[in-house]
């Protein structure tokens, strides 16, 4: 195993996280700044406020992107997987 494909794993393995978690990270902030930016508006400063719509809208972001995301987590360990005699050898 080479420093070269060390390397390669590790940034095949960034990608994939960033694409795991990019679409929950993405509409959670989004749907933080407009709680915040409501709060501000109306003056309510509940701490509490944006766990809700968060939750719910993670939730839903699961349940829609959810089986692409599996696949792409399980393409990547077959790859992964598929590539251990060329690693080694």
């Amino acid at each position: 195993m080479t420093p070269d494909s060390i390397s390669v794993i590790a940034q095949d393995t960034v990608l994939v996280a960033l694409k795991l978690m990019g679409p929950i990270l993405l509409s959670s902030l989004a749907i933080g700044l407009l709680v915040s930016m409501f709060q501000a508006a109306t003056s309510i400063q509940e701490q509490t406020l944006t766990f809700i719509p968060k939750l719910v809208v993670i939730i839903l972001v699961l349940m829609i992107a959810g089986p692409g995301m599996l696949q792409v987590l399980i393409d990547y360990f077959q790859d992964l997987m598929r590539d251990i005699p060329n690693l080694i050898g």
